[in-house]
């Protein structure tokens, strides 16, 4: 539409009336969003309120009280309206459309009103200007948010991460801080028990000490009486000597009847005393007898002990006896009733394995089992095999040959347990085992202390538990953790053999941790490495390179850090990974050399006696302190670390139990 088409027609008003009722009508329009949600232009009607004001001017209209709208009003609202129902609601960039027709309508307002063209053109470029403006900042805000978007994504990120590492961090500090309380409540307790001992022995010693004070102030008085005696005797002897012969013997007399008294009083003290130490045997010899005695029960225990393994063995075998004379009585008559037959060959028929394949679960598996075996051992596997699938357990009994968690009579009924649950009643165990190693000075057996924790744990079930443990045990004798309680268990090993492996994880960790300055959780190569060297100061530059070798192999590392927390996760089986796993390896391997060199140490001595092992572990290991050095000849001897005497034992027997314990070496070469 153009200009000359919105004209305004003569009006009846003037211009500055027009002027005026036109911008009413404009500032009384309203944006209406209708239910369609476009936005819409809704014009009030002309005028909203009528005014009493008359026009001087003769060509002054009026209709029924109210003014009509101009013309020129109408015809601007008719083609704002056509113009916006024709903008296409949905399509891009509605808003910049409707922008362009109202401002088309704004300049057919501007080109109407002449007075008032200047100002209006005015206000209209600024406002132009301004949106052009405002464009611009939109045009080069754009990139920025995307970037902005990018950056907080990145902080996200980051920010996780260290949540995640924040996390670990904690989850190994708090494992560390219980430790150090069990630390700290067990030398509490050795402090307790200490200070116990010290105030009963500042009461003996005050007790002691008193007597000693008696007994010189005993002693004292009976020098001084001594004394006096001797002055007295002399004194009289020389007045008897000077004086003339006039003395009164009365006096003489009396003094005589003391003497006597005193030398009476003396004499029953001699007696009592003879009486009362005749049968005391002196301190050095009662020692000397009590070790004797003591040797001496333990070596009756020991023979006891033979005894009742070689009786029971004898009963086993008297009881196999038993059962096979019959056969062989019939094998013999057999033999002499064909004697005469020369074809007749007598031959133990050989069973078909095969037919236990069903048992065993498939053919593959009854292979795996029985190739290279004997029958004897293929029946022992094919016994074991069936026993494990059996609901009841038989109790072994309760002689003294029976372990004393396995002593049990009567139906049991197998649990199967899962390894996973064997895993975590190991634990469990070792956890409460090490606790009261550390309370107690002697600590119980480990067969004993399973026995009182299952009854613990489990009550009226233990022996359930106990039989049900150990076919899963000997089920899965390739865990190391469950492999290495079966032994300790059995006596295969020393119990020291488990915390040694758990101090030296344990001492890595602390090292570890303190070479993490900055407490990422993870360590550079060269980082770890050094760390690496500080733990194991012994160890050869090869097996450090190997540790560091199956770390990154593990862990999957580029070669530039090594997250050290991850190496002390564990499978779902409770099992250590490769790196623990060497780690344990090359110290089995350390410890078994350092037997080696001492057996080298003793080659050539039948027996060896607790100076001459001394003498050896201090050639082969100069840096060995007293306190380890005591523990090892207990260990070798069987015996207290206070009780070690001068025994002998064969050679070979010191090695062998220096070899299933937690013997190492202190120092270099």
């Amino acid at each position: 539409m153009s200009l000359k088409e919105l004209q305004l027609p003569p009006l009846l008003h003037s211009e500055r009336g027009s002027h005026r009722h036109i911008n009413n009508g404009i500032s009384r329009s309203k944006l209406i969003k209708n239910n369609a949600g476009e936005i819409s232009v809704n014009l009030s009607s002309w005028p909203a309120e009528v005014t009493n004001q008359t026009v001087s001017k003769p060509r002054e209209i009026k209709h029924q009280g109210s003014l009509t709208k101009p013309r020129f009003l109408e015809q601007l609202e008719s083609h704002l309206k056509r113009e916006l129902e024709a903008l296409d609601a949905h399509g891009g960039k509605v808003q910049e459309l409707r922008l362009q027709i109202f401002q088309e309508v704004f300049g057919y307002l501007i080109e109407e009103f002449k007075t008032y063209k200047p100002l209006l053109s005015v206000i209209k470029n600024e406002y132009d200007l301004t949106l052009a403006h405002l464009r611009e900042q939109m045009r080069d805000l754009l990139p920025l948010r995307a970037k902005l978007v990018l950056v907080s994504e990145q902080c996200e990120k980051r920010i996780l991460d260290q949540r995640v590492q924040e996390r670990n961090e904690m989850r190994a500090l708090k494992q560390e801080c219980q430790r150090l309380q069990c630390v700290i409540e067990s030398m509490r307790g050795q402090q307790t028990t200490l200070q116990i001992q010290v105030d009963h022995l500042k009461k003996e010693l005050a007790t002691q000490y008193q007597l000693y004070r008696d007994e010189r102030d005993a002693r004292k008085l009976l020098i001084t009486r001594i004394s006096t005696m001797h002055s007295t005797q002399d004194t009289e002897h020389d007045d008897y000597n000077g004086e003339d012969e006039s003395e009164d013997p009365v006096v003489v007399h009396m003094a005589l009847q003391v003497c006597r008294e005193d030398l009476t009083k003396v004499q029953v003290e001699l007696n009592r005393l003879q009486a009362e130490y005749s049968d005391v045997v002196p301190r050095r010899d009662w020692d000397n007898l009590n070790h004797m005695h003591e040797e001496t029960f333990k070596k009756l225990k020991t023979l006891q002990t033979d005894f009742d393994k070689l009786k029971s063995e004898y009963d086993t075998l008297l009881e196999v006896h038993r059962q096979v004379a019959p056969a062989v009585l019939h094998s013999n008559q057999s033999v002499q009733q064909h004697g005469s037959d020369d074809k007749h060959i007598v031959t133990t028929p050989r069973p078909n394995w095969e037919q236990c394949s069903d048992i065993l679960g498939g053919s593959e598996r009854c292979k795996e089992l029985f190739e290279g075996q004997s029958s004897q051992k293929r029946l022992e596997i094919l016994l074991q095999q069936m026993n494990g699938q059996n609901e009841f357990f038989t109790g072994l009994g309760t002689s003294s040959d029976v372990p004393i968690y396995l002593q049990y009579e009567g139906k049991l009924k197998n649990l199967k347990l899962k390894k996973t649950d064997v895993v975590r009643v190991i634990k469990d165990i070792w956890r409460e085992k090490t606790a009261e190693n550390e309370k107690n000075d002697d600590p119980r057996d480990l067969q004993v202390f399973l026995h009182s924790y299952l009854v613990e744990h489990y009550k009226d079930k233990a022996g359930e538990w106990a039989y049900s443990l150990m076919e899963t045990i000997q089920n899965n004798l390739e865990d190391d953790l469950i492999c290495l309680f079966n032994d300790v268990l059995t006596g295969k090993v020393d119990e020291s053999i488990y915390h040694g492996q758990t101090q030296l994880l344990s001492h890595l960790l602390k090292v570890l941790i303190q070479s993490d300055t900055t407490q990422c959780g993870s360590l550079t190569v060269l980082e770890f490495c050094e760390a690496l060297k500080k733990a194991f100061p012994l160890k050869s530059d090869q097996d450090i390179e190997e540790l560091l070798t199956v770390a990154q192999t593990e862990l999957r590392s580029n070669g530039v850090r090594v997250a050290y927390q991850t190496l002390y996760t564990e499978d779902t089986d409770g099992k250590h990974k490769e790196f623990l796993s060497l780690v344990k390896k090359q110290a089995t391997a350390e410890r078994l050399q350092y037997i080696s060199e001492l057996r080298v140490q003793l080659e050539g001595k039948g027996q060896v006696d607790a100076e001459h092992l001394r003498a050896a572990f201090q050639t082969i290991d100069p840096s060995l302190d007293s306190e380890t050095l005591d523990w090892n000849l207990s260990v070798a001897f069987q015996t207290k670390e206070c009780e070690i005497q001068a025994q002998a034992l064969s050679t070979e027997a010191v090695i062998q139990r220096l070899s299933v314990a937690n013997v190492k070496r202190a120092g270099p070469k």
